[in-house]
């Protein structure tokens, strides 16, 4: 790498990172709205629709492919870990439909004046370790010059049909699981103000670079009945979608839900990320707080998560079995969070 580029910080060539550089809901309503709908297809089975994980298109009575996209700025400033990063999320989508990835094509762009070669090269270096981790290869790509460095996949999977989970199955009296602590995002705004310290950067990387690879597994766990992972729209956001999919409710238990510690901390001391508040203006409308809810708190409600944990929607008899599975595979901070209900899409939470 010559000597211009080696101090580069990743993160200050991006004017955002990771699932925080998403469009405000608000935003990409307004712009898709009036949007031409494609005819009926009889083999698409899950479109545009309800905002879904992924796109899936029944090739014959027992396959079906899923397909989806994902792409993003840089969240941290080593390179191995932006591309790993990247990787896991864009790989989220195809495990969030209970599906299998077969393989992937990256999507790469960089700023080649300010980034060296060998930055460009470990990037695409954690994207090759995350997808062979999930024991696919990564078959192609296609590459730019970007003012800003960008990077993500193609991510291209398959799966039973009849096992599809979306994200606008929930049922009146399912319970919501999530898998990974809320956080990342505010973990990421440290970064950027160069107040995160080793310990939770460390967390940030480890929670981002585990793969969501047991929404396969959950796809034939008898009970669930939806899914979706958080990204940049947060809990709340991502939640929401589930409830409008699905004409539901959802009674949240604030204090059920799993956030790491430190980003806890950051958060009372102000340290969030502008998307929280651009996704609390384009929801928040359809979300009831408590009395004297603290700002920080709903911060962290709305805070963006890049490659963040699954929400699973199931029978309440049927989350012990999925708790287990979650334990089995090294998910330890799931939780139930709430109960769907049958009032008007919206949720309501309350402070336990």
């Amino acid at each position: 790498m010559s000597s211009a580029t080696s101090s580069v910080r990743l993160t200050e060539l991006a004017h955002g990172g990771g699932c925080g550089c998403k469009l405000a809901p608000s935003v990409l309503q307004e712009i898709l709205k009036g949007s031409p709908q494609m005819g009926l297809v009889a083999d698409l089975l899950v479109g545009t629709e309800t905002s879904d994980d992924a796109a899936v298109y029944r090739i014959n009575a027992d396959q079906a492919i899923v397909a989806t996209t994902d792409f993003f700025m840089p969240i941290v400033d080593d390179g191995y870990d932006f591309g790993r990063i990247a990787a896991t999320n864009a790989l989220s989508d195809i495990y969030a439909m209970g599906a299998r990835p077969i393989f992937a094509l990256a999507i790469v762009g960089m700023p080649i004046a300010k980034i060296g070669a060998d930055t460009i090269r470990a990037i695409l270096a954690g994207g090759n370790a995350v997808c062979a981790d999930a024991g696919i290869p990564i078959a192609g790509g296609h590459s730019i010059d970007s003012v800003e460095p960008i990077y993500g996949l193609v991510a291209i999977g398959i799966a039973d049909p009849n096992h599809i989970l979306r994200n606008c199955t929930v049922r009146k009296g399912d319970v919501l699981i999530l898998t990974k602590p809320l956080g990342v995002g505010i973990f990421s705004a440290a970064l950027k103000k160069g107040v995160l310290g080793q310990g939770e950067y460390a967390q940030m990387v480890s929670s981002t670079t585990q793969l969501n690879a047991v929404g396969t597994e959950l796809a034939s766990v008898p009970g669930v009945h939806a899914m979706t992972d958080v990204t940049g729209f947060g809990l709340l956001g991502h939640a929401l979608e589930m409830c409008r999919g699905s004409s539901v409710s959802l009674h949240l238990d604030m204090h059920a839900v799993p956030a790491f510690p430190a980003a806890v901390a950051l958060a009372q001391r102000g340290i969030v990320t502008g998307a929280s508040k651009r996704n609390w203006d384009s929801y928040g409308s359809s979300a009831v707080l408590p009395e004297a809810f603290a700002e920080w708190r709903r911060d962290l409600l709305c805070d963006p998560q890049t490659s963040g944990g699954l929400l699973i929607a199931c029978e309440r008899t049927a989350a012990a079995a999925v708790l287990d599975l979650l334990e089995k595979e090294k998910f330890p901070h799931a939780r139930v969070i709430g109960e769907f209900g049958d009032e008007p899409a919206r949720i309501m939470i309350s402070d336990g």
